[in-house]
């Protein structure tokens, strides 16, 4: 999108300024943090999209309609960015690095690595065992527990306002990529149990 100051007149109410070059937390007038206020977020995302959505220009011109429509898919994309703590980790680094996490890039923390491999072996015998929904209960637990304690490790590790370890906060992130991948391999095998039945 073009980097300039879009307007968009609320149809003879007021004006709403929206620059498209901002990045996500200025969208939201939020400080650039990892540790952000949720509810915070989600409010500031309902008055942007009550103010924007296209809904609202029905009446208006052409480009005022097309404006609306780019102006709520950058919220709603930056809202999905800035909610989930794993993308919202991914893009502070981008902004603090001015690139892109390379997503091929892997741990090579071998036991980190060997628990995630005993994890999905433990997923694959599950439905075979005798509680299967027990045995994939104790998976997502352990991998519950791991998340909690990356995503602490990570927002320590972005918040160090000195000398922030940009390589650090990348390793700490490929590891929660692996064990949100491996949470979605749990709950679909549990999605799978259900169908079972």
């Amino acid at each position: 999108m073009r980097r300039e100051l879009q307007r968009l007149s609320h149809l003879g109410t007021h004006d709403t300024v929206l620059d498209f070059s901002s990045n996500h937390f200025d969208l939201f007038g939020l400080p650039a943090v990892f540790a952000l206020d949720s509810d915070q977020l989600a409010g500031r995302y309902r008055d942007l999209q009550r103010e924007l959505h296209p809904d609202r220009f029905a009446a208006a011109g052409e480009r005022e309609k097309r404006l609306s429509l780019q102006a709520s898919t950058l919220v709603n994309e930056a809202y999905q960015t800035l909610k989930d703590p794993l993308s919202r980790a991914r893009y502070l680094l981008t902004l603090r690095t001015g690139a892109a996490d390379d997503d091929k890039e892997t741990t090579q923390d071998m036991a980190f690595l060997m628990e995630q491999m005993e994890l999905r072996e433990a997923l694959a015998v599950a439905p075979k065992g005798r509680d299967p929904y027990g045995a994939v209960g104790e998976v997502m637990a352990r991998l519950s527990s791991q998340s909690s304690q990356l995503t602490a490790q990570l927002a320590s590790c972005l918040e160090t306002k000195e000398g922030t370890d940009l390589a650090e906060a990348r390793e700490i992130l490929r590891k929660l990529q692996f064990v949100r991948r491996c949470q979605a391999e749990a709950e679909a095998l549990e999605a799978d149990l259900d169908e079972a039945l």
